[in-house]
């Protein structure tokens, strides 16, 4: 039987953000180098030693780090965890971990209005805080790529029925890990990348890599817009839950006008086994107001873009995925 919660620890906000902080100081990388102790460490840092030894002996009451003597630090497992690129990416306060981190002070208008308030904290919605910020959005597309969520499965199917496609358009795809990574499997399935112009520009270097350049196309553009019509197979990955109900019906409609007769659309994330329910998916809340949906409530949503669901598994990976075709 676990332990009753004790609601002080829950609302104790210290340790979250002196672990922020020591990621984006790159406190574990410096001990990693050698740099143990605290004067050492505070120079590397470009930080103030006392106020820098204080977080650090605040962690090591919590677990992280272990102070082996006075002002001396090193590493334990769960300080090693602070090396992963996908932690850097997700918890630097100068890049896109910062947005994440302050986001959650805009949580309280978020519930009173249903409404995100992310531009109360950034003076802009969300999307367009990341256009107005190129470093901003760079980290960004770096955390929803390999660097952070490490290489892309390219088991995009229920069945693995890949003898019908001979085409595949990624929507939302961001630099194109994933297509390239089903193209390299695939070598009679040419590919097309949608996403924003200053997304997909970094994606010519990723197909090359794969080598897949020759069988891949960019569309550089809102996937609002009318998408490239006429493929076999239209791919939604992670991209649903960032959108509210009429936003995400609307993307479902454009797929389903491109992927008309005959082609289906996958949505691989942002959708649960109906026994299971919806996840809170706070983050999307607070950041742009989006949400992940139940299968019924998905159900619903892809019938008014005029889409039926024809199969939904989950995958022995654990990956839940639902198939549609048009009505």
């Amino acid at each position: 039987m676990s332990p009753e919660p004790n609601i002080r620890d829950l609302s104790d906000l210290s340790a979250p953000w002196c672990v922020h902080v020591v990621v984006t100081l790159q406190i574990a990388e410096h001990l990693a180098a050698g740099r143990t102790g605290i004067e050492d460490l505070a120079t590397a840092a470009g930080a103030h030693g006392e106020s820098l030894h204080r977080v650090l002996r605040h962690l090591v009451s919590k677990g992280v780090f272990e102070e082996t003597s006075p002002g001396q630090f090193a590493l334990n497992e769960p300080a090693r965890a602070l090396l992963d690129s996908g932690v850097r990416l997700g918890m630097d306060l100068d890049s896109f971990g910062g947005r994440m981190a302050s986001a959650w002070g805009s949580l309280l208008s978020a519930v009173r209005t249903g409404a995100p308030a992310y531009h109360e904290i950034f003076g802009r919605p969300f999307w367009d805080d990341l256009k107005a910020h190129p470093g901003i959005a760079a980290s960004f597309d770096a955390l929803m790529g390999p660097a952070g969520h490490g290489t892309p499965d390219p088991d995009v199917l229920i069945t693995s029925d890949w003898e019908s496609v001979r085409s595949v358009v990624d929507v939302g795809g961001g630099t194109g890990s994933l297509l390239a990574e089903i193209l390299r499997e695939r070598p009679a399935v040419r590919g097309t990348l949608v996403d924003l112009p200053a997304t997909v520009a970094p994606s010519a270097d990723v197909f090359s890599a794969a080598g897949v350049a020759d069988r891949v196309t960019t569309a550089a553009q809102s996937f609002f817009d009318p998408l490239p019509a006429g493929a076999d197979l239209y791919l939604l990955k992670n991209v649903l839950a960032d959108w509210p109900d009429r936003e995400a019906t609307n993307l479902l409609r454009r797929c389903a006008d491109a992927a008309r007769p005959a082609g289906r659309i996958v949505v691989l994330g942002g959708v649960s086994p109906d026994e299971r329910g919806a996840s809170p998916a706070l983050l999307m809340m607070v950041l742009v107001g989006g949400k992940e949906r139940s299968l019924s409530e998905f159900r619903a949503l892809a019938r008014a873009a005029g889409l039926e669901v024809h199969a939904a598994q989950r995958q022995a990976s654990g990956r839940f995925v639902v198939e549609c075709r048009g009505a």
